[in-house]
């Protein structure tokens, strides 16, 4: 089982990723929007390799890459994506598809394997221009239409810039119902579950669902100096006390791993001499659990019921954006907790994602499984982000055998 023919080769990924690294470097990071040269570049580097591991594929009409095996058998597809947040970490997405390159590179040739691996990057992932849209459009879940309506935060339609980037006019890859076993990711955990456990592997179990909220809350705009406190309808008052009460109500509704955020704020006019009138919060709540969200959004809304009983300020709750948790297939899992047995000590944990990944996506029309390495200090979308070598080289080794055993399902 542990032969040279299934066993990754560390330097050859180690230099895979450091090559990835110093396109688009940035401090000890990179800066990879996404169609951005840096973007590109780094697709043009993976359809270079695919040929490496038996594979061929170009650039598709949205800017995934899949690389594809003509070698009989069943085929498994893996991969992550390239681009990056702005001004964020090396091993964010590149280290699943280099991951999935090598097990191409060891796998396909190796004659007492039967089938391949294929290899995918997926296109913004990180939601420049959309929400997996790279990942969607493959499953069908993107029509031209989305693509016609997406644009990134500068304004620049996704159209003008697959056109700036030489892609319009081609076509857009899609799933063959059938073709594949399922489909494996790896990641960086992007937290310090392992890290601070001593542990080398987590075997994801579930991808939590993201469900994004829009706050408004409605007052009296009035003059910040004449307008005595016993009257005020300071709508910014009412928002900050509404976050303070989620954080004091909402543990008691809450799951073990539920996670809630609110990550903007305005005030309208926002002026120091100005009572303000109206504001605004974007609120998001994550959770694997699909009752855990269905309740504290209940419990949202009766919170802002009971604002609006005051008197004082009027709130408005709009549900902006669902996403259901995604189960990771139990043969995956098992397969992974094997790997990890062989190559890593067995020093592994089963534990649902925080983050989503395109492994939600590709669970909707086929198994999926996860598995993370750790993260230094649980540090990512931030440039300092990094694993240690060692870590990564016993999570290809891990990665590379999962996927032999899949194959030989």
């Amino acid at each position: 089982m542990t032969d040279n023919l299934s066993r990754a080769d560390g330097a050859r990924v180690l230099a895979d990723l450091h090559a990835l690294r110093a396109i688009g470097a940035y401090k000890t990071g990179v800066h990879k929007p996404t169609f951005s040269e840096p973007h590109l570049g780094s697709l043009a580097w993976l359809v270079q390799r695919l040929p490496e591991a038996g594979l061929a594929g170009d650039i598709d009409g949205i800017g995934n890459v899949l690389g594809t095996s003509t070698k009989p058998g069943p085929k498994l597809l893996a991969g992550s994506h390239l681009e990056s947040q702005n001004h964020a970490g090396w091993l964010d997405g590149p280290l699943g598809v280099v991951y999935a390159l090598e097990a191409a590179r060891v796998i396909n040739p190796d004659p007492n394997t039967n089938g391949a691996v294929e290899v995918a990057s997926w296109c913004d992932e990180e939601g420049h221009f959309g929400h997996f849209l790279g990942s969607r459009s493959y499953v069908g879940g993107v029509t031209d239409a989305d693509i016609d309506a997406a644009s990134d935060r500068n304004g620049k339609s996704m159209r003008d810039a697959l056109r700036e980037a030489g892609l319009a006019g081609r076509a857009r890859a899609r799933c063959e119902r059938g073709r594949h076993i399922g489909y494996l990711e790896a990641h960086i955990e992007q937290g310090e579950t392992l890290e601070s456990s001593g542990l080398g592997i987590g075997v994801v179990t579930s991808i939590v669902g993201i469900w994004q909220y829009r706050i408004a809350f409605t007052g009296e705009q009035n003059h910040a100096g004449t307008t005595r406190m016993a009257i005020r309808r300071d709508a910014g008052l009412a928002l900050a006390r509404f976050c303070v009460d989620i954080d004091n109500r909402f543990p008691a509704a809450c799951g073990p791993r539920t996670v809630w955020t609110t990550g903007r704020i305005t005030l309208d006019p926002g002026a120091p001499s100005i009572i303000p009138g109206a504001a605004e919060m974007l609120f998001q709540i994550r959770d694997d659990d699909p009752a855990v969200i269905a309740r504290l959004e209940d419990l949202l809304r009766s919170m802002a019921a009971e604002v609006d009983k005051q008197g004082r300020c009027s709130v408005a709750v709009e549900r902006l954006r669902t996403g259901a948790p995604a189960l990771m297939d139990a043969s995956f899992l098992e397969a992974i907790e094997q790997a990890s047995a062989a190559f890593a000590g067995g020093r592994s944990l089963r534990m649902p994602s925080g983050a989503g990944h395109d492994a939600q996506v590709l669970a909707t029309v086929m198994p999926a499984g996860m598995l993370f390495v750790p993260s230094i200090g649980g540090i990512s979308h931030h440039w300092t982000e990094n694993t240690a070598d060692a870590d990564i080289v016993t999570g290809a080794e891990v990665f590379v055998e999962a996927c032999r055993r899949l194959l030989a399902r």
